[in-house]
């Protein structure tokens, strides 16, 4: 009996722990170009980034199930330094739920180019705060507050500063004499890397763009299913917002990582509005991502 209810409790405890996460992740390592390395040690590398990642308590409040934020997370390793040593690209995806049905919303589709790690078969994946363990601790953390921060800002104006604040100090933690050997870190290493991500959300001039993404979501998408022309237009108000951060601040990585986001959602939603709607979205969305413009025209007139 008294170990029925010690399983139990262990059951529950578990459960409990589950519905707390704040994020669910799928983990995939590509090593198709990386023959030397017996590939069992990138599948228990693939099992111990999805287990650190999807069983640590982020932050200190409980989701549900259907208010977990979705990613996937996929590495590709390119080349095999030494030494337990790799290096390649990450490409990281989110989204968070839409309220009233079954629909998830992109908040980032980003490509992180400059991926070098060590890792030590059967090693487990560690974090502490503000303390530099490994850089791909590092990265994958600095990304899960990244994202941390997305969602509540798109819940609540301004809701994520803690969590980008966070991201901030991961990247304060990366020892100097590391960053010529890990890039990414600093503004000299590029200008499309996680320097300019933290720097563009947390900068003055992009407070605005943190504000239309309230809008966009909590205001617009999650109101879809009650009023569609309204929320419509709510969506179109946020967008002609970001349209003005871009002016402030033209080239900015954040106005970027908005249009490889959104880009689709913004084309299907927009695909029922009027005619003005359609016109004004087309030409703010195709200056703010004029590499893609022909992609707008499929909204229609």
């Amino acid at each position: 009996m008294k170990k029925t209810l010690f399983s139990l409790a262990l059951f529950l405890t578990f459960s409990l722990a589950l519905f707390a996460q704040e994020m669910e992740f799928s983990v995939s390592v590509n090593t198709t170009t990386v023959q030397s390395t017996d590939p069992q040690v990138f599948k228990e590398l693939e099992n111990a980034i999805q287990e650190f990642l999807n069983t640590r308590k982020w932050t200190e409040d409980n989701f549900e199930p259907e208010e977990r934020i979705q990613c996937n997370l996929q590495i590709t390793i390119k080349e095999e330094l030494g030494n337990n040593e790799f290096s390649g690209d990450l490409q990281i995806q989110a989204s968070r739920p839409v309220f009233g049905g079954d629909y998830q919303s992109v908040l980032l589709s980003h490509a992180d180019k400059n991926l070098i790690f060590t890792y030590e078969q059967f090693q487990p994946l560690q974090y502490t705060k503000n303390s530099f363990h490994d850089n791909l601790t590092s990265i994958l953390t600095f990304y899960v507050y990244t994202i941390l921060g997305m969602d509540y800002d798109s819940f609540s104006p301004y809701g994520g500063e803690i969590y980008y604040q966070t991201a901030q100090d991961i990247l304060n933690t990366i020892p100097n004499s590391l960053t010529s050997k890990y890039k990414g870190w600093r503004s000299v290493d590029g200008n499309r890397n996680r320097h300019w991500v933290i720097e563009n959300t947390l900068s003055p001039r992009v407070r605005p763009y943190r504000q239309a993404m309230y809008d966009y979501h909590r205001l617009g998408l999650d109101m879809m299913h009650e009023d569609q022309e309204t929320a419509r237009s709510v969506m179109l108000k946020a967008i002609e917002e970001i349209g003005k951060v871009n002016k402030a601040y033209p080239s900015s990585m954040i106005i970027q990582m908005f249009a490889n986001a959104k880009s689709s959602e913004v084309v299907e939603v927009f695909k029922n509005g009027d005619s003005q709607q359609k016109t004004r979205v087309r030409q703010l969305m195709s200056k703010m991502d004029a590499a893609n413009a022909s992609k707008y025209k499929a909204i229609g007139r």
